[in-house]
């Protein structure tokens, strides 16, 4: 991109052009009343690996796109570190992550509300959850969106082994379910996606690429931001660096400082910029500006456990990635046709309970038609595989982040505690039985020719839990270290306007603030914080609520 121009003093100064980040620079200049600059440590999002959805596989390992963060060794993982990679580039996470749109159940946002958070109940934020999407496709009106920015569209590809296990869900008692996003979540079927016309859709393509065109937004990319900047307790600017070697740039806000560079990076910048618990600012040298005990805990992420089949009788991601069979699906995907080049690495799903006496689904189902080299994404088995993988939705874990050192290049160091608390550790040795009993339903017998892991040897509920940890990965989920809360809550660090508590001038606007986890995946629920967030900052009344019936699971 080209140089930054002269201007040096901004309404609002952005860090991170990513799933939130981009959302608020399209909406802070809409009216064209107010300057924005936006600061990305990344490129520019060129790559052509981006928009082939496809693709995702070589980005999620490239460090000049993404953030190669690994968590700390737990018990939980067997002493493993887990690579938690997060997108770095225009579009953040979502121009390099699975492409999954998934908002969760009414109760995760009835709860905020319950802790305290005016305005964030189910009824309050499904209209913002509508005002980001473009539906394409049947849907209801009362819960989906036909007029926003980011197209969601249902998977088009579709796979003899996701049909037979959709089938078998459903002998098993899991009901179909055509819209997940819907009145109800419950059921099987395929994923929806933000892929129209086999490209990828991320927030930059849907709503940053638009509002650049504008005289009052400037993107800066490969800016990394390294200090947020103070007057007393008024957030004033940033100031950033190309590189460790490079001279700092420093930009001012006028209004606010607005952070949205995702749960580990806005958690690490508020504390080497002097906000955050006294004692870790003591342990790196950072002189205090003002004490937030909660900034870095509560972090929580989903924790995936997969089971592996190896199938017999028919083609999988596995063999048709290379020669003859991956050029038919290049030539399909070139003429606009369904290919496994447009579709995202789960690509059916199933939201059930782990126990039936479970009022709502605990677990989300993660199917694919090939599987990888242990279990984590990127490297595929030799064999033809098959994947059914999942993970506790709702978990009780919670863990932290801390800056390492004073030093903004420095990566934070990332503690979930997975499996940490006993009912965790429940679920995940339930939903493994439950994976098995799903495998070995009719429908699939004449596909599979073994379990391949855990393998049959593996029966026990400690030798299930031993697998878990053993061979259980990131789901990428990160959220929670900058909770919203009340200002009497000493774990809470942003009010329910996104205001820094005992702070001016600055908000959060990402993952971090959410409460707790929602049961889904993150990027939905982070689209809406950002739509909700943009009104919260210009002064706007909020959307009107939502007026629903009873409400399914």
């Amino acid at each position: 991109m080209a140089a930054p121009s002269a201007h040096s003093e901004f309404d609002y100064v952005i860090v991170g052009a990513g799933m939130a980040g981009s959302v608020l620079a399209n909406r802070l200049t809409a009216d064209g009343r107010s300057t924005v600059c936006v600061l990305e440590a990344g490129p520019p999002d060129y790559h052509p690996f981006i928009h082939i959805p496809g693709g995702f596989i070589k980005m999620l390992m490239n460090p000049k796109y993404t953030w190669q963060f690994q968590t700390e060794p737990s018990e939980g993982t067997a002493g493993r570190r887990l690579g938690t990679v997060q997108g770095r580039t225009l579009g953040g996470s979502s121009s390099i992550n699975g492409f999954n749109y998934n908002r969760g159940l009414p109760l995760d946002f009835d709860t905020w509300a319950q802790k305290g958070n005016r305005g964030w109940g189910y009824a309050d934020v499904l209209p913002y959850f509508k005002r980001s999407e473009r539906r394409i496709g049947a849907a209801d009106s009362q819960y989906r969106g036909s007029e926003g920015l980011l197209p969601i569209s249902d998977g088009a590809w579709h796979h003899p082994l996701c049909d037979a296990f959709i089938e078998g869900a459903s002998r098993m008692g899991i009901p179909r379910n055509p819209d997940y996003n819907g009145e109800s979540q419950a059921g099987v079927g395929y994923y929806q996606t933000w892929i129209k016309n086999g490209l990828r859709v991320s927030t930059a393509r849907a709503f940053l690429r638009p509002a650049m065109k504008r005289a009052n937004l400037e993107v800066r990319t490969r800016a990394q931001a390294t200090a947020i900047l103070f007057q007393g307790k008024s957030a004033v600017g940033v100031s950033y660096k190309r590189d460790a070697d490079s001279e700092a740039t420093t930009v001012r806000a006028r209004r606010e400082v607005i952070l949205c560079a995702g749960t580990a990076n806005t958690t690490k910048l508020l504390q080497i910029s002097g906000v955050g618990p006294t004692d870790l600012l003591g342990s790196i040298g950072v002189p205090m500006v003002h004490e937030l005990p909660g900034v870095g805990k509560n972090l929580q992420d989903h924790y995936s456990v997969r089971l592996v089949a190896r199938v017999k009788g028919i083609e999988t991601i596995n063999t048709m990635a290379h020669g003859i069979p991956l050029l038919r699906q290049i030539a399909k995907w070139a003429l606009g046709r369904p290919s496994m080049l447009a579709t995202s690495p789960s690509v059916a799903y199933g939201f059930w309970k782990s126990r039936d006496e479970l009022e709502y689904p605990d677990l989300q189902l993660l199917v694919t038609p090939g599987s990888y080299v242990g279990s984590v994404p990127g490297l595929l088995d030799t064999f033809g595989g098959m994947t059914v993988g999942f993970y506790q939705q709702r978990p009780i874990s919670t863990g932290y982040v801390h800056a390492r050192s004073a030093d903004p290049f420095d990566f934070p160091v990332i503690q979930p505690n997975y499996l940490a608390a006993e009912s965790d550790r429940r679920v995940v040795v339930d939903g493994i039985k439950l994976m098995r009993r799903l495998m070995r339903m009719p429908e699939l017998q004449p596909y599979i020719e073994r379990e391949e892991a855990p393998g049959d040897m593996v029966q026990s509920d400690d030798e299930l839990l031993d697998f878990a940890r053993k061979n259980g990965s990131t789901a990428y989920h990160l959220v929670s270290t900058c909770r919203m809360g009340l200002r009497t809550d000493p774990t809470a660090v942003v009010d329910d306007e996104l205001r820094v508590h005992g702070m001016k001038r600055l908000r959060i606007v990402d993952a971090s603030i959410m409460p707790n986890m929602p049961s889904a995946n993150t990027g939905a629920s982070t689209l809406m914080i950002a739509e909700k967030g943009a009104d919260l900052i210009m002064g706007r009344p909020p959307l009107p609520a939502a007026v629903l019936g009873e409400k399914a699971a």
